[in-house]
């Protein structure tokens, strides 16, 4: 039996560990993946798509800048897909048509109960941010039943445009929006969602957000703690996490989509930290 393609899609695209990650979930569960990394031309995600599943292959991650196109470029959408706006991951379904779906809100989830220890029933959590990132992981997290989520941006139109989005989502949760200064009490939970980190900046949001009990989770990875991590920390973060267990947990869910077996996270998140 030969090897069967996926491989993830992005540009810039040489420092992506999907292939890394997905090779160590081969090697674990058995299952004959080969995946690589492929670069898109800019102006040509639809075609560097079409060509791929048109050579065989099985499925696609969508990474930076394509999220949206792949949203975009899909027959059918996941009900989580239809919702975050954005597509991390491509199939072809038994008529041969695209399908979009969005492990990434799962992907945070999972990593902040199973191996943070981090149960969001309960938990004021504070979102920073209002792009794609966030949108991602609203509801999934509103479907653990947090007692309050607030969306802060930058814009307030663009996180109050969220809070319309997942309000029929929210049940007893209280779902609101605001800039990013107006936060002004400690949070449960902070999620960076904007791409600050990146850049080695910090959203403008106020230290008082941080009590003795915050968890700060980053959604970046880094292999030193992030720029916003270590603010978190300086000004009193119980504890701080990155996104790397973040993205081992939505490549988890990707392979479970594309091959019905489920992996396990643990020691693959063990294996690139001390990479």
């Amino acid at each position: 039996m030969t090897n069967e393609l996926y491989a993830v899609v992005g540009n810039p695209i040489s420092h992506s560990k999907s292939p890394r990650i997905h090779s160590l979930f081969a090697c674990q569960t058995g299952e004959l993946v080969e995946y690589t990394a492929i670069q898109a031309p800019i102006d040509e995600f639809s075609g560097t798509v079409r060509h791929f599943f048109e050579r065989g292959g099985k499925g696609l991650n969508v990474t930076v800048p394509f999220k949206e196109q792949a949203w975009t470029l899909a027959d059918h959408r996941t009900t989580r897909a239809e919702k975050a706006g954005a597509a991390n991951t491509l199939y072809l379904d038994q008529e041969n048509e695209l399908v979009a779906d969005n492990t990434d809100g799962v992907g945070i989830v999972r990593d902040l109960q199973n191996n943070h220890g981090v149960a969001l029933k309960g938990l004021k959590v504070l979102v920073l941010g209002a792009g794609g990132a966030a949108r991602g992981v609203i509801g999934p997290i509103l479907a653990e039943q947090p007692a309050a989520l607030t969306i802060a941006n930058r814009t307030v139109a663009k996180a109050e445009a969220l809070v319309r989005l997942f309000a029929k989502d929210a049940g007893a949760t209280v779902l609101s929006a605001s800039g990013f200064e107006a936060p002004d009490q400690p949070f449960d939970l902070i999620i960076n969602g904007t791409s600050a980190s990146l850049q080695g900046d910090l959203p403008p949001v106020s230290a008082n957000v941080i009590g003795p009990a915050t968890v700060v989770y980053d959604m970046m990875y880094s292999l030193q703690t992030t720029t916003f991590n270590q603010w978190a920390l300086d000004n009193g973060a119980r504890r701080v996490h990155d996104g790397l267990g973040m993205l081992v947990e939505q490549a988890a869910e990707s392979f479970f989509v594309w091959r019905g077996v489920r992996p396990e996270t643990a020691p693959v998140i063990e294996e690139l930290r001390t990479d």
